[in-house]
């Protein structure tokens, strides 16, 4: 009797202990209210009266996007949970309108995303520091590591939101820490990035039979040692390509890739689907230019729209290797934007640009605050400027097919005829006696021939 009463005890315990939440005091989590915050802050357990809340609900819209996109609520949760914080805000115009839409870009970029946290974690300090305190002080430690040195005027609106957890200023800049700029520069400069560089076969002395010295290592970022133009399939007046060396399976680049996004872009652009067509159907210079930038060329393709492309004619284009010409004579390699031939036009007053189409150049000017390319009837305006940038493929639109100057023009103007007056001239000014000499010598001959010897 007495164990079944045990047993009984023990079962009501048992309920009593399963009904009991396992939290007795539950922490109020952040709903999708709150801001209109995304399901990813729905679920963190802080409480409603975090700074980081106020955060989410403050009119700094700007900022709590970058942080939900960079993935940091959890991060600052933590942060706040082991101490108080202090967050410079900057406001929306700040990063809205003052950051260069290019730097705004690479922090968007999935793979930049370290970047884009060290970014907002350079704005949060881990302690709390009211508007006084912060002016006073002139260098501060953030989450990054790194230390802080605030512009002076730059805190506009001091102690905006005050919690028990933290602090929130309002700055009126976005501030980028070193590491950041440093990874800017370097992505927009290549530097981390090395091309696969095209090998030859093995060069043998003909007189000893050996190798020859190989040539120096290339450092990494470095251009391609080949020029752009020995490294082309061979085509009409190019050099041939030198022959495939062994594949490293290690491409930097993915040549073929970027093409295809960059005619993917024409299409998308619209007005010019009669170049795709050429670079794509009726040539095989998209898959060339794909295996140029996977060696590490860079590439600046002038691009005609198609009310350009459509007043060629059909022997134009009937002629062979005639469209691989025009499109040669429509492709620099070089990297060149609009404001980089505009600066330099600008400042030169006239450029030639080296074509793949040797040995024709592509002479711009400034005209009418643009950049015309050509001379005469055959000149053509950019048009629609930075269609396709990437850093290695850049597409600039234009109004009217270029073609080059006719090789034998010069020859046509120099005429031996210039050379042919002077010897006529010459030939009619030798020694004659005039009409008046002539008539006088033959009166003056009846009186005595041998007195006037000059008269013979």
């Amino acid at each position: 009797m007495d164990g079944q009463i045990y047993g009984v005890a023990f079962l009501l315990l048992l309920c009593i202990a399963t009904a009991l939440p396992e939290n007795p005091l539950p922490r109020t989590t952040l709903s999708s209210s709150t801001t209109g915050a995304s399901s990813t802050s729905a679920g963190i357990g802080i409480n409603s009266n975090s700074v980081l809340v106020a955060l989410l609900d403050s009119h700094y819209t700007e900022l709590a996007e970058l942080v939900e996109k960079a993935l940091l609520l959890q991060t600052l949760e933590d942060a706040v949970g082991r101490q108080n914080i202090t967050i410079l805000a900057p406001r929306n115009e700040a990063i809205d309108r003052l950051v260069d839409p290019e730097f705004k870009r690479f922090l968007l970029e999935p793979r930049n995303l370290p970047s884009l946290q060290s970014l907002l974690l350079y704005h949060i300090i881990p302690s709390r520091l009211h508007s006084r305190t912060i002016s006073r002080q002139t260098s501060h430690l953030t989450l990054t590591g790194e230390h802080l040195e605030l512009p002076a005027g730059s805190i506009s609106d001091p102690d905006v939101i005050l919690r028990p957890d933290g602090v929130i200023h309002g700055i009126n800049q976005l501030l980028i820490p070193r590491s950041v700029q440093q990874d800017y520069n370097r992505r927009r400069s290549l530097a981390d990035i090395s091309a696969v560089l095209p090998t030859g076969a093995p060069d043998v002395d003909p007189r000893t039979h050996r190798l020859k010295k190989s040539a120096p290592p290339v450092p990494l970022g470095a251009p391609p040692v080949l020029p752009i133009y020995d490294a082309m399939a061979p085509g009409p007046n190019l050099a041939p390509a030198p022959a495939p060396g062994p594949g490293s399976g290690k491409h930097h680049f993915d040549g073929h890739s970027q093409v295809k996004d960059f005619i993917q872009t024409l299409l998308l652009y619209g007005g010019y689907n009669e170049l795709a067509d050429i670079l794509v159907n009726l040539t095989s210079l998209a898959t060339e230019m794909g295996r140029l930038v996977s060696e590490g060329y860079v590439l600046t393709v002038l691009a005609p729209n198609d009310e350009a492309m459509a007043k060629l004619t059909t022997d134009q284009l009937s002629e062979p290797g005639a469209p691989e010409q025009i499109m040669y004579y429509h492709m620099i390699p070089e990297y060149q934007t609009e404001e980089s031939m505009y600066n330099a036009v600008r400042r030169f007053g006239k450029i030639k640009y080296d074509t793949l189409r040797l040995p024709h150049k592509v002479v711009a000017r400034e005209a009418d605050g643009s950049v015309k390319f050509g001379s005469g009837e055959g000149s053509a305006y950019l048009f629609d400027p930075d269609i396709y940038t990437d850093g290695r493929i850049s597409v600039q639109g234009i109004d009217s097919v270029l073609f080059p100057p006719e090789e034998n023009a010069p020859a046509e103007e120099v005429t031996p005829a210039a050379d042919r007056k002077p010897s006529t001239v010459t030939r009619h000014t030798k020694l004659r006696r005039g009409k008046l000499l002539e008539t006088a010598c033959k009166l003056l001959g009846d009186f005595g021939r041998s007195r006037f010897v000059s008269c013979q």
